[in-house]
């Protein structure tokens, strides 16, 4: 029994379901927990699990060690996986899994993802990496800012919350989390400072795939999934906004005009009532599958 089970696990396993032996690419494996249930359930099947979170990585280690010998961890941005594969000395694979976004894991790290509490603004998913979220709210010109929060954050006070961050810094560096939420906060009209969503919710996710260079990294991650897999095998993405699944939506439309897959899904499977009574924060999350032809 795990303790806390990942989002649209059933819908996951039962796309995979006709794969009964090779290599599956976990390529955000972070706990392990998709890993594990594939793991379970199809005997034959091997995992390569990439994350470019080292701390996600030790904490899968753990939760699948009872499968050792068929699975291989591997520090690594899933835009790179053809040379992971490379490496690996692997043509094709069976089947690919991208759960996009952030994980609850990291939400609850001391890495600034979260709002709700004081922590400097790192927001990276690789620590080795340069860029930080406090580079780019301090040292990002004024209208990359709001072209930022306006683009990934779909913030329509992107313009008073960038000139706002801007005034701001002009006194003192904005050095943590709480300082961030303040500004944006302010920059909302008080009638809308109340709402089911906290104001500093699309600010946080603009400057997040802004550091880890999300979108960019799903374009070209997926794009090489749909090459590296063989005919009859499955390709999910599990995203969780509107802009993660345009992405994946275009990536799928483009590839099916080329005939090289066939779409599964003809519109984003959510997750069930039971599921969001289960796991809250999947309610967001869609998924789309496809079949090499």
């Amino acid at each position: 029994m795990i303790e806390h089970y990942p989002v649209l696990h059933r819908k996951v396993l039962q796309f995979f379901s006709p794969i009964k032996e090779g290599y599956i690419v976990d390529a955000t494996v972070g706990g392990g927990g998709h890993s594990y249930l594939i793991l379970k359930k199809f005997p034959q099947v091997k995992i390569i699990g990439i994350d470019r979170d080292e701390t996600a990585l030790k904490r899968a280690e753990e939760k699948l060690r009872e499968f050792a010998g068929r699975y291989t961890l591997v520090h690594s941005s899933f835009k790179n996986i053809d040379k992971v594969l490379q490496s690996l000395k692997i043509s094709c694979v069976s089947g690919f899994l991208f759960d996009l976004g952030v994980s609850m894991f990291q939400l609850k790290t001391d890495r600034g993802f979260s709002f709700q509490r004081e922590e400097p603004l790192d927001m990276r998913m690789d620590t080795s990496q340069h860029l930080t979220a406090y580079q780019v709210v301090n040292q990002y010109p004024k209208p990359v800012l709001e072209k930022i929060l306006f683009q990934y954050g779909e913030e329509k006070f992107a313009k008073k919350i960038a000139k706002m961050i801007a005034e701001y810094r002009k006194k003192k560096p904005i050095e943590t989390t709480k300082e961030l939420a303040d500004i944006v906060v302010k920059a909302y009209p008080p009638s809308l400072r109340r709402g089911r969503i906290h104001p500093a919710t699309r600010t946080f996710q603009a400057v997040r795939i802004e550091v880890n260079k999300e979108l960019e990294e799903i374009k070209e991650g997926v794009s090489k999934a749909l090459d590296l897999t063989e005919k009859g095998g499955i390709i999910q993405v599990i995203s969780f906004h509107s802009l993660e699944d345009r992405i994946v939506k275009n990536i799928f439309k483009e590839a099916k005009k080329l005939k090289k897959i066939e779409i599964l899904t003809k519109k984003p499977i959510t997750p069930s009532e039971e599921e969001i009574k289960e796991n809250p924060p999947s309610r967001s999350a869609k998924l789309r599958v496809a079949k090499r032809v």
